[in-house]
């Protein structure tokens, strides 16, 4: 089916909730184009000489180097939400974003929040990325610290705890991924008026 009215989607939540994965699906589903904000800060990482072209490469020393970098230089962060709200405005796509849904009131975006335990995201991360659930446990716990702390100070807005600016938030311990999949395609096709 086409996306006849130019819908546009934002999928948030902590990291290795199953962000990219849902919005994959609703890209295919809708016909829309996907955007993903991590990836999108991994460009500009490159354009600063770090070599961040792999898919784990955020729980790399050398991203650990860039995280540092960019927690002193909000202008990293601000590109990117410019970027993606100005896709999202023109509709047709899926994105994935932390910030997105709190910087942009738009009526005609689905926002979607995907909730998860940090030990259920811990486990999809190791099978992801083919590491141990210890490991993926001390990277999820990082970066969930790190996103709490980088939006607060560069927008002020607590990550993960103020959930009123979505219009869905889906409990991704509660369900199978198939079920997520099929939750958010009902949603999409009711907002659609389907």
């Amino acid at each position: 089916m086409a996306a006849a009215k130019k819908i546009s989607i934002v999928i948030s939540g902590w990291p290795a909730v199953g962000k990219t994965t849902i919005a994959a699906r609703l890209a295919q589903e809708f016909k829309l184009a996907t955007h993903n904000g991590g990836d999108a800060l991994k460009a500009l990482a490159t354009e600063k000489g770090y070599s961040a072209g792999r898919e784990d490469w955020w729980d790399t020393e050398e991203a650990k180097r860039f995280m540092q970098e960019r927690s002193s230089d909000p202008s990293f962060d601000r590109k990117v939400d410019k970027m993606l709200a100005e896709k999202m405005k023109k509709g047709g796509v899926v994105i994935t974003s932390y910030t997105l849904p709190w910087l942009v009131s738009d009526n005609s975006v689905i926002k979607l929040w995907l909730r998860g335990s940090q030990e259920n995201r811990a486990k999809r991360m190791a099978g992801r990325d083919k590491i141990s659930v210890l490991e993926a446990r001390k990277i999820v716990r990082t970066r969930d610290e790190e996103n709490s702390r980088i939006y607060r100070k560069l927008y002020g807005f607590h990550f993960g705890q103020d959930l009123t600016v979505f219009d869905y938030v889906l409990n991704t311990d509660k369900l199978a991924l198939d079920s997520l999949i099929e939750v958010s395609r009902l949603i999409v096709r009711r907002q659609l008026g389907e």
